[in-house]
């Protein structure tokens, strides 16, 4: 008769445990939605002008790195020893050559897929699973790869654009709201200039954004294993940026020498201010906030569904051409496909289950099993 008791208490401590959640949780979507603006606005200024992408990076990269130094200070207080700073060194090449692809990416293949393509790093889920994992858990995650590469080839195949999507429905129902519009030449011809540059977007230019996705997530991987503390792990990036700044400033300095024949200088103040304030300083706290706090890491379906409410309200706002249908099948497949890439054993989930008594711990199960 007395078993029945603590089940309210766990109850008002998972109520409890949410409402203190949610204002981190608005904090987690609105930090998103300004990192996801910055790179729309990056993507017009770089498609609108034609400039270098290495530089542009390699310019948001250096007053980034600035801020982290002067902000962090990794030179005061307790001394890093070797095995931090050298993997943090190595790190920064890393995020150097994410930051090349993913640019290059992003003005090729546009902002939907160059976002939705950062999630790729979740195949080193299905690396750790074929691994080290059972025969059972690891056919799911073979599957969960297959969805995610379906869903990448059903965005290089245009799902998500109105002109090319297979659902006309929508696409009619989206050139009505075009002639409601009073701004009808303007939205025509930029619709007609983004059609024709992700007309020939295949899977060989989806390879940038997929492979900077995986980048990404190692530069994360590596960067959690190196540092569990919050402040030494601010003080490592601080030094990842400034080596990956420095990796990244001979390729910028041969780019605009040499390589590219148009140099955009100065750049549009907000593509360019948006840039360093939302996506690389601002992104970086919000991120920390998610995985320590909400337990929520980056290749995860509940961040994906965060960004993919983030991306349609900046293709409504941006007026491009886009297929709301489309872009929920392809983001549904691509969840799916991360959620069984990036699932642990049953026996270890139930665990995670059984030792939490509010619910936090059982959002742990999105983080992929690497090994250490």
């Amino acid at each position: 008769m007395m078993s029945p008791k603590p089940l309210p208490e766990n109850r008002g401590t998972s109520h409890s445990a949410t409402m203190r959640q949610t204002p981190l949780q608005i904090i987690h979507v609105v930090g998103n939605f300004m990192r996801i603006w910055s790179v729309y606005s990056m993507y017009r200024y770089l498609s609108q002008t034609g400039a270098s992408v290495v530089l542009f990076m390699f310019c948001c990269l250096l007053p980034s790195c600035i801020w982290f130094l002067v902000a962090q200070k990794p030179w005061k207080g307790r001394a890093l020893a070797n095995t931090q700073v050298v993997p943090s060194v190595v790190n920064g090449g890393i995020t150097a050559l994410y930051f090349i692809l993913w640019g290059k990416g992003l003005k090729s293949c546009g902002p939907i897929r160059a976002i939705l393509g950062e999630y790729s790093g979740a195949v080193l889920g299905v690396l750790s699973g074929v691994l080290y994992g059972r025969g059972g858990h690891v056919w799911k995650k073979v599957g969960g790869l297959l969805a995610m590469l379906a869903s990448f080839y059903f965005l290089s195949q245009g799902w998500a654009m109105a002109t090319y999507s297979p659902f006309h429905i929508l696409s009619i129902l989206s050139s009505l709201l075009n002639q409601l519009n009073k701004q009808i030449p303007f939205s025509n011809a930029s619709s007609d200039d983004e059609a024709h540059t992700e007309q020939l977007v295949g899977m060989k230019e989806m390879l940038f954004p997929i492979l900077a996705g995986i980048l990404s997530a190692l530069r994360r991987v590596i960067a959690r294993r190196v540092s569990l503390k919050n402040q030494l792990k601010r003080r490592l990036h601080a030094i990842t940026l400034t080596s990956a700044t420095c990796f990244l400033f001979p390729v910028a300095m041969w780019d605009m020498i040499i390589g590219s024949n148009n140099v955009e200088l100065p750049f549009s103040a907000w593509a360019f201010s948006s840039t360093i304030l939302f996506g690389m300083i601002l992104i970086f706290y919000i991120d920390s906030i998610a995985e320590e706090r909400l337990h929520m890491v980056f290749s995860s379906p509940r961040h994906l569904l965060v960004a993919a409410g983030c991306i349609i309200v900046m293709e409504i706002v941006y007026k491009m051409d886009f297929s709301l249908l489309g872009f929920l099948v392809c983001a549904a497949i691509l969840g799916i496909g991360i959620y069984e890439a990036t699932s642990l054993d049953r026996s270890r989930r139930d665990s995670f289950q059984g030792s939490s008594s509010n619910g936090i711990l059982d959002d742990q199960v999105e983080m992929s099993p690497l090994p250490t």
